[in-house]
């Protein structure tokens, strides 16, 4: 029996940690999976790939715009339509930021790291929220009572701790965090659950599409103790742990995946 007899919806699906995360669902048995992002050159490259490790998974695509609510609302609406509710939710829709200080930073630029990478994953949230209050639990694995709903939203160990050059992005992550914990306390008497995934240096295209960032970061892999950059694959781990009824009682919890990092 699959640990996912629901239905999945993931944003950012189009490359990096958001296709590792669709893939996994349909690798680990999902039957429904709802892959999102603005590219969807993209996401039809990562349907590709869901339909390589799964001949039975349904795969809908769907082309978004994190910045337009009523895009964003429709997302988890046109789901629900083709399979009647949404179990498992990963907001993984995001920006890097743009590696300056406050005093180099414009408003614009604060204002489209922060309705993207905050505002953006509270909108898919809430959507998602708003759907999931509507439904009934499905059976989990072992007979445990399960939950009505499981999101998981993408934040960053900058959200936990700084680092140079990043206020904006740092504050967008943070806000992720406690977001996450405040919806986690109102909607445990739901039964859904909230928690979220703090990666730290990741390999994907967003960190080593340029060359010039991608040498900004090594000293950020130089601090962690594990002293290598993480796998798109490893992020997925955690949060389809974490979506999955064997963590029916993890809530609110902000989950560090970051060889070590924050420790040091």
């Amino acid at each position: 029996m699959t640990l996912f007899p629901g239905v999945a919806l993931v944003t950012g699906a189009a490359s990096g940690i958001g296709r590792a995360i669709a893939i996994s669902f349909a690798l680990e048995g999902c039957p429904q999976i709802a892959i999102c992002d603005r590219n969807r050159e993209g996401l039809l490259e990562t349907e590709k790939y869901m339909k390589e490790v799964s001949a039975f998974a349904e795969v809908m695509i769907y082309q978004v715009d994190m910045l337009e609510e009523e895009q964003v609302e429709c997302m988890v609406q046109a789901a629900v339509a083709e399979w009647g509710r949404v179990d498992y939710a990963v907001n993984a829709a995001g920006v890097i930021g743009n590696n300056e200080r406050s005093t180099s930073t414009s408003a614009y630029n604060f204002d489209l790291i922060n309705n993207i990478n905050y505002r953006g994953t509270w909108l898919s949230s809430r959507a998602e929220l708003t759907q999931m209050l509507k439904q009934e639990p499905l059976p989990s694995h072992d007979g445990r009572l399960g939950n009505r709903g499981s999101i998981v939203n993408i934040a960053s160990q900058l959200g936990v701790v700084s680092r140079p050059n990043a206020p904006a992005y740092c504050a967008s992550k943070a806000a992720v965090i406690s977001m996450t914990k405040s919806d986690a306390i109102d909607y445990s008497k739901d039964n859904i659950r909230i928690n979220c995934v703090c990666p730290g240096v990741i390999a994907t295209p967003m960190t080593q599409g340029d060359a010039e960032f991608a040498k900004a970061l090594e000293p950020a892999v130089d601090i962690a103790p594990m002293r290598r950059m993480g796998t798109a694959q490893e992020i997925a781990d955690a949060c389809l742990f974490l979506c999955s009824s064997k963590a029916t009682f993890v809530q609110g919890h902000a989950l560090v995946v970051d060889g070590g990092y924050v420790i040091n």
